[in-house]
């Protein structure tokens, strides 16, 4: 398969303002923090504490104006990720008159992948891969019967976790709790050809 456009959105210091969310918020115990480095990007290190929360992230900064890839398909990540598997997830401004605002949590657009035990894994994700999310728990619909669609027009905030819950609600079987050491290096957006192309 051949790529037809890239356009690289994060990488090296371009990772600046990107920050750790980890479970405490939920009661966990898990800790962790992000590191940005000019060559290697966004290092994360920290501790995965499986009770009482389950999960670290790492996400960028609030998208303002929101990031427009409605002429791209696929997110494509550089990433040392120790054999674990993790979530992507993506929030979009509302389109709807702010009901999605009116979610605790919010409305994520997530997608899982894997990653090599050692060295980098280059993963493709394409945006018809991802699904809507509520705190890890998949939603159809949402109040006053309105179906979720995603808007590559209106990213407005990009986040990476591992968890203890996969994209459905059910249990992450690439999960592994203890020192972590993450190393994105880089974040792209591909205009992948269509089967036909």
């Amino acid at each position: 398969m051949t790529q037809l456009d890239a356009r690289q959105l994060f990488a090296g210091a371009g990772f600046a303002g990107w920050h750790a969310l980890n479970d405490p918020i939920m009661g966990g115990r898990s800790s962790g923090q992000v590191q940005i480095h000019s060559e290697e990007g966004l290092i994360f290190t920290g501790e995965v504490v499986e009770q009482g929360g389950g999960f670290i992230s790492a996400r960028s900064p609030q998208l303002s104006p929101p990031l427009d890839l409605s002429n791209q398909t696929a997110l494509e990540l550089e990433i040392a990720g120790e054999g674990r598997r993790f979530k992507l997830a993506l929030a979009c401004s509302d389109g709807v008159g702010g009901l999605t605002n009116l979610i605790p949590g919010g409305l994520r657009w997530v997608t899982e992948f894997g990653t090599q035990p050692e060295g980098f894994t280059t993963v493709t994700l394409p945006f018809a891969q991802l699904t809507p999310s509520v705190r890890a728990q998949p939603v159809e619909t949402l109040p006053l019967g309105y179906v979720p669609r995603f808007d590559p027009s209106r990213i407005t905030r990009v986040q990476l976790l591992h968890s203890k819950f996969d994209d459905q609600g059910g249990l992450n079987q690439g999960f592994r709790p203890g020192a972590i050491h993450l190393v994105l290096r880089q974040i792209r957006s591909l205009a992948l050809p269509s089967l036909g192309d």
